[in-house]
């Protein structure tokens, strides 16, 4: 079994923190992980950010806390790593926030270097950090940032920038629903991700990192990937080496259905 979205954001870069992820993922029954990190994490994606640090105060210091580093540290590791033989095979990659008007600096930054993988993600919508804290909720216009969320993830899938797309209907996260019917998005989105090559996360991040009672996609969502033979991959979107592997198998066995 295959994770595809682990992050290794809360330890150092090393060896020994690696290896906390590997052996928790072999005891999962896993035999590949990818391993990323947010690209709100490097100063080289900065410029992204100004309008995220504009919409609030909060927002401001979450991103002053979360950008310390430089790419060419998380650079650095991928090499290092990339000489050491493990018991189980490794990708590594970048989970990156898609903002259209920095499609340039993205290709830029992903073409910097060999990356294994690159998943696109969907984090902010009108600057709105949407999966934050349920109260930011408050006074949002759902239906509106909903077809916003969509349309931002079709161009974000025909940039052609990505491999993937991760966690495609996180929107979801604090139970907030639109009364529209987003079908034919779906559709649409289906069909761009088959004709970009690129796969979507069935992703257990929301159940392991919300308490979400449903794991993966939407059900409407989902049964519109596999009838169009979208590619499908499972993901835990762990945060720390104790969940590396989590509902992989649960999530690879709501696929079989």
């Amino acid at each position: 079994m295959t994770d595809v979205h682990i992050h290794i954001e809360k330890g150092p870069y090393t060896k020994e923190w690696i290896d906390q992820f590997v052996q928790q993922a072999i005891r999962m029954g896993m035999d590949e992980i990818y391993l990323l990190e947010h690209s709100h994490r490097f100063a080289e994606f900065a410029p992204m950010y100004t309008s995220i640090c504009e919409y609030s105060e909060y927002q401001k210091n979450w991103y002053k806390k979360k950008a310390t580093l430089s790419i060419k540290d998380f650079q650095t590791l991928i090499t290092e790593m990339r000489t050491i033989t493990f018991p189980i095979k490794i990708k590594w990659g970048l989970e990156v926030c898609y903002f259209p008007e920095y499609e340039k600096l993205i290709g830029d930054i992903l073409r910097s270097f060999p990356f294994d993988f690159s998943v696109g993600s969907i984090h902010w919508v009108d600057g709105f950090g949407f999966d934050h804290k349920a109260e930011f909720w408050n006074n949002i216009d759902t239906e509106h940032i909903y077809s916003n969320y969509y349309q931002l993830m079709l161009r974000l899938v025909k940039s052609g920038l990505f491999s993937g797309v991760a966690h495609p209907d996180s929107i979801k996260c604090f139970h907030h629903y639109p009364t529209q019917d987003f079908t034919d998005i779906y559709r649409l989105l289906a069909d761009e991700l088959k004709a970009h090559h690129m796969y979507a996360e069935q992703s257990g991040g929301l159940a392991l990192n919300y308490g979400f009672e449903e794991l993966g996609m939407n059900q409407t969502m989902l049964h519109i990937f596999k009838s169009k033979n979208v590619e499908i991959r499972c993901a835990s979107d762990a945060h720390k080496p104790e969940d590396a592997g989590a509902n992989i198998a649960k999530l690879q066995a709501i696929l079989q259905v």
